[in-house]
């Protein structure tokens, strides 16, 4: 499409226009330059409303109300404050590579559980220790419906908003039913947590988290205000109890996919660390001398982004960009795929090559990070990126600290063989083993031990 028509193409669909930008230089003029103008959302009826994400700013129209929950959440998540969660990432690292090694058939769940209980207990202050737990059922529950419903055209409520008044006992409203359940999930997402910080500060049993100062700050004055900042700070807290495990999750499954395909990247992050570390665990300090390590991190995140179109974005006004009109409420798309896969900045786009951001043993910055696009673009990028990235590194580290990552064997002894693919989605949440986690395989090194 972008090779006839150029790297802006409009399009229009039941009336509905959409405008999708392939290159860095699109994107920076409209989305970053125009910002004003280019970061509100479209509004989809199924999701934001009857299932329940309304308290997920990412998701909220741009405007005041968006703007003092980005401020709050930003507060917490900025480059100067994430360092101070780094203790409890270190320590969800090596529970993380603990359970690969007590609970081998469950690798996607353990995944899940070291992102998800990293942001429980930084964002509420609630440990959690199990497989089993019912916040991490929870938020995996909410989830599932979020991707299929996010693709434009899913539910015939986001073209007919009328139909959200049809009742769920409605003969073919099974839509609705699915809607309801999915809202009352979300809302103990949202609600349940956080009501246990409240109950835990009045019992003087609460532990330091976000949850906690946040409440703690909330004024005492006239009661409109305050519940206003109560349901911003349950709104933070609740999206990035849900959406913050969601999408480094699916980044790890990208790694682990990559290091069975591509075993040679494996064999040369494992002599570094080896080299580095000399038998014992990584931590955080050993960051600057773990320089392909990092290089992995943003190998990862660039060659198969987790949103490859991002969230979609709205115009709030009218504008006109290179001689061509472009109308109010347009749904405009950023292609990271296409700027992470550019061979002009990225050589080999399609293969997996950490190396691409190596020079001189140490990372290339003349190389573009992935995150120009990989975590969205203008005033709606993901203000969570920097929890995300030194999750992702303590992750990776610990896991090729330990850890031989092998496809399985077959019935008659050879490696399965995995195809690179992802699922689609809103994000792409990568189931990327046909046949479930047994095609991944995680042999302990000879020369470590699981930590006790």
């Amino acid at each position: 499409m972008f090779k006839v028509y150029g790297d802006v193409v409009y399009l229009s669909v039941f009336g509905q226009g959409f405008l999708i930008l392939r290159s860095q230089t699109r994107m920076n003029d409209l989305l970053e330059k125009r910002s004003s103008n280019y970061s509100d959302r479209p509004k989809s009826t199924m999701i934001f409303e009857l299932m329940g994400w309304d308290f997920n700013f990412a998701l909220m129209p741009y405007g005041s109300w968006w703007r003092r929950h980005r401020r709050t959440f930003h507060n917490f998540f900025h480059p100067n404050v994430v360092n101070m969660y780094q203790p409890v990432q270190l320590k969800a690292a090596r529970t993380l590579i603990c359970n690969l090694f007590e609970f081998p058939d469950a690798i996607k769940k353990c995944a899940f559980l070291a992102f998800a209980s990293t942001i429980t207990e930084v964002v509420y202050g609630i440990k959690i220790k199990g497989l089993d737990n019912n916040y991490i059922r929870s938020t995996e529950e909410a989830l599932e419906g979020f991707p299929d419903a996010g693709i434009p055209g899913s539910y015939l409520v986001d073209m007919f908003p009328f139909m959200k008044y049809i009742p769920s006992w409605f003969p073919g409203a099974e839509w609705k039913r699915k809607a309801d359940h999915w809202r009352d999930v979300n809302r103990e997402i949202c609600y349940g947590p956080f009501n246990l910080v409240k109950e835990r500060i009045q019992a003087g049993t609460a532990t330091p988290s976000i949850a906690t100062t946040l409440v703690e700050k909330l004024c005492d004055g006239e009661p409109h205000g305050r519940a206003e900042e109560e349901t911003i700070a349950m709104d933070v807290c609740g999206a990035a109890f849900s959406g913050g495990s969601e999408t480094t999750v699916a980044a790890l499954w990208t790694f682990f996919m990559a290091m069975c395909v591509y075993p040679e990247a494996q064999r040369k992050g494992q002599v570094e660390l080896d080299a580095v570390l000399k038998g014992r665990l990584p931590g955080f300090e050993d960051q600057s001398s773990l320089p392909y390590i990092n290089a992995t991190v943003k190998e990862t995140m660039r060659w198969k982004p987790v949103a490859p179109l991002g969230i979609m974005h709205t115009t709030t006004h009218d504008d006109e960009y290179g001689g061509y009109y472009i109308p109010k409420g347009t749904v405009v798309m950023g292609n990271a795929w296409t700027i992470l896969h550019d061979p002009e900045i990225y050589k080999y786009p399609h293969e997996y090559i950490p190396d691409c951001f190596i020079r001189d043993g140490e990372i290339n910055r003349a190389v573009p990070d992935p995150s120009i696009a990989a975590f969205g673009f203008g005033r709606r990028i993901c203000p969570g990126r920097f929890l995300s990235d030194n999750s992702l590194f303590i992750m990776v580290a610990h896991i090729l600290t330990v850890y031989d990552i092998k496809p399985a064997l077959d019935g008659a002894g050879n490696e399965i063989r995995i195809t690179p693919d992802v699922t689609g989605g809103r994000t792409k949440f990568q189931v990327l083993f046909t046949h479930g986690d047994l095609l991944l395989i995680f042999y302990l090194k000879a020369t470590c031990t699981i930590p006790v």
